[in-house]
């Protein structure tokens, strides 16, 4: 700290049109256990350095942060720990391929297989030469099929499924599935999420469901669906969502609608698209889902103690 200010060094990036924001100096000291036990330090006693780096005025509520940390794992090149404008996530999909650009970036890894160490587990992630990323999430699976709640006077069915994240998987909307419909669809999903809560629907061992995704038929896009996706702080998800990805394509290798090795083209609702499929071993579904991200900025997040909006703006 320098004339009572201290600072964050930051790698931007965007995946298929959501922002990353990369930690890549001045993050706060979490010790050396695993990476699950540090996420808790972080949240417990770091939460304002949380809200400092992703929320206004330095952030947007789209924004989701990574912290890299040294990995426990010898065999993970780093380790990361995913927060946004509200709170922690065990992974993000989408957060993975901004990392790897932004390692890429630094000259730390270059096209090949590394590994990344989250609070859920190791992650595969495959740079190619063309500077895509493939990464192979941790096991995903369904966890509730077909229930049912009533919001607005009108039923929702869908499935709980994991894929890093705890998601509700639908094709009820109340309209298109387009970005002219955000508002729309943002009250829509976020009315499912409070009637899951109400009705004590959660994922396992109780834990929130608190990512709600509507499908939709394409259109003319070149995909074989189109998502929304209500990120935990009400915000959406301008990608197709790596973890939401994930968790469908769990749903759809459990109704047979989808083979091992088999390709799917998931759109979001800008019409970004990742490329899935799915890996079987042991009987657990290993997605594996494809994207780019590009660097968008390298800069410094100053934080002035004079400043009454030091730890960011949180509402």
């Amino acid at each position: 700290m320098q004339d009572g200010r201290c600072e964050i060094r930051v790698i931007d990036s965007h995946t298929a049109g959501e922002p990353t924001r990369v930690i890549v100096a001045g993050g706060p000291k979490l010790g050396n256990s695993s990476i699950a036990a540090r996420l808790q330090c972080f949240q417990s006693q770091y939460d304002h350095f949380r809200s400092a780096s992703v929320n206004e005025p330095r952030g947007s509520d789209a924004a989701v942060g990574a912290l890299l940390c040294e990995p426990t794992d010898p065999s993970c090149i780093t380790g990361v720990i995913f927060f946004n404008n509200v709170g922690y996530l065990g992974m993000c999909g989408h957060g993975t391929i901004g990392v790897a650009a932004t390692l890429a970036h630094l000259g730390r890894i270059g096209p090949g297989t590394h590994f990344f160490e989250t609070p859920v587990g190791s992650v595969r992630v495959e740079l190619h030469e063309t500077g895509e990323v493939t990464f192979e999430n941790v096991a995903s699976y369904r966890f509730l099929k077909d229930i049912q709640v009533t919001t607005g006077g009108a039923r929702v069915k869908g499935d709980v499924a994991w894929g890093g994240n705890w998601f509700f998987q639908t094709r009820n909307t109340p309209c298109a599935v387009e970005a002219r419909n955000l508002e729309v669809l943002s009250e829509y999903a976020w009315a499912v999420r409070q009637a899951l809560a109400a009705n004590g629907i959660t994922g396992e061992n109780g834990k929130e469901i608190d990512h709600i995704e509507i499908s939709a038929d394409p259109g003319d896009l070149p995909a074989h669906s189109r998502n929304f996706v209500l990120c935990p702080g009400r915000s959406y998800d301008r990608s197709p969502c790596g973890t939401g990805t994930s968790a469908k394509l769990a749903c759809l290798y459990a109704d047979g609608l989808l083979r091992e090795g088999d390709t799917y083209r998931q759109a979001g609702i800008l019409g970004t698209i990742f490329e899935g499929r799915v890996k079987i071993r042991e009987n657990q579904i290993f997605p594996q889902i494809t994207g780019r991200a590009y660097i968008t900025s390298e800069a410094r997040l100053i934080l002035d103690q004079r400043d009454p909006f030091k730890w960011g703006i949180y509402l």
